[in-house]
């Protein structure tokens, strides 16, 4: 209900009728004879709702709707008129009005201007509490934005950091590998700089990556590839590691997860499938329909039949894969068919969902 309203009209009569009549309803009125005053009073004063006469001296009711309008806050205007003439209806409805209503010399227009004015008021309290609710959104969007974007700085540089104390690790391992007589402590050492270097290249690649919550798969296992030619002690047998991906995105622990595993079967394969010499190692990154992929790691050497392949071998490369491929809920296939060694991780792109 409206408490305080600006009626503008030039005949004093009405004027009068309306404060007395809205005044028994509890409302204020003030009122003005024209268009120039009721402008000064709406600058001093704020009013629930303005009511405006159209035909008045000097400026009629369009012209002082129009000059309300200039400010974006203002109250609801009503348009009020003894014309018969819907061109004026229409005219106030585009130049904003929020109703129209016709009045007459006895005041029998009255009761409908008092309900135009409670409708103008109650549409004017939701429009604005609608307005409030929206800019509530907005703020609290542009808050979770500002937190989400300082998260994945704060993450990228946690990235940067672990990749960092991650990449010294691996260095002091080769200098130790390097500073050992045994070639068995060598052996140990690069294999444990290799699973390093795969657990380091993700966080190398999170760091660079403006998604902090995936990794490519393909774009990783091609840089980890690279990181085991040089890396390894057995450089020259890996002159023929090659890598095929397909493009796919992973979680960073699943990917982690990857890394391994193709870090152990590639080490597995310098190792034991060419015992007298080097030949090709063949890494796959397959997609396997929308939510699947799978990783293949191929030689053209003895296979798991011979007895130099893993002979002398503590398993240990195995219970690794076999912990990894776990943690994917993945499956491992050994491809008997194959001539050399085939071994195929498959796994789900997305973890499981915990059952409810």
């Amino acid at each position: 209900m409206p408490k305080n309203v600006l009626y503008v009209d030039d005949d004093e009569g009405l004027r009068a009728l309306v404060t007395r009549t809205l005044g028994r309803e509890g409302v204020k009125v003030t009122t003005a004879s024209n268009g120039d005053n009721a402008l000064k009073l709406i600058a001093a004063n704020e009013y629930d709702v303005i009511a405006l006469d159209h035909y008045m001296p000097g400026l009629d009711g369009l012209a002082t709707l129009a000059r309300i309008h200039e400010n974006p806050v203002h109250p609801p205007v009503i348009l009020v008129t003894g014309a018969q003439d819907t061109r004026i209806a229409v005219a106030a409805r585009k130049a904003g009005a929020f109703d129209y209503v016709m009045k007459d010399a006895t005041g029998e227009f009255v009761p409908l201007l008092f309900a135009a004015m409670q409708t103008a008021v109650e549409a004017m309290r939701l429009q604005r509490a609608n307005q409030a609710a929206e800019q509530e959104v907005r703020e609290a969007r542009d808050r979770f934005e500002a937190l989400a974007a300082e998260r994945a700085l704060l993450m990228r540089e946690v990235n940067h950091r672990v990749g960092n104390s991650l990449q010294l690790i691996a260095s002091l391992l080769t200098l130790q590998s390097n500073a050992s007589p045994s070639p068995e402590v060598k052996t140990a050492l690069a294999d444990a700089t290799g699973r390093v270097l795969a657990v380091s290249q993700v966080h190398r690649r999170l760091y660079t990556s403006d998604d902090v919550q995936q990794v490519a798969v393909d774009q990783y296992l091609t840089a980890l590839v690279e990181d085991l030619r040089r890396s390894t002690t057995e450089a020259n047998s890996l002159s023929q590691l090659t890598i095929k991906a397909d493009p796919v995105s992973v979680n960073p622990d699943r990917a982690v997860a990857l890394g391994v595993i193709v870090n152990e079967l590639v080490l597995n394969a310098v190792k034991y499938a060419y015992p007298k010499g080097q030949g090709p190692i063949r890494v796959f990154l397959r997609t396997d329909g929308a939510d699947a992929a799978k990783v293949v790691v191929e030689d053209d050497g003895v296979g798991y039949g011979h007895k130099t392949n893993g002979s002398n071998s503590t398993g240990l490369g195995q219970r690794i894969v076999s912990a990894m491929a776990s943690k994917l809920h993945g499956s491992i296939a050994h491809d008997e068919d194959h001539r050399g060694a085939r071994i195929t991780v498959s796994f789900a792109l997305s973890p499981p969902q915990p059952s409810a």
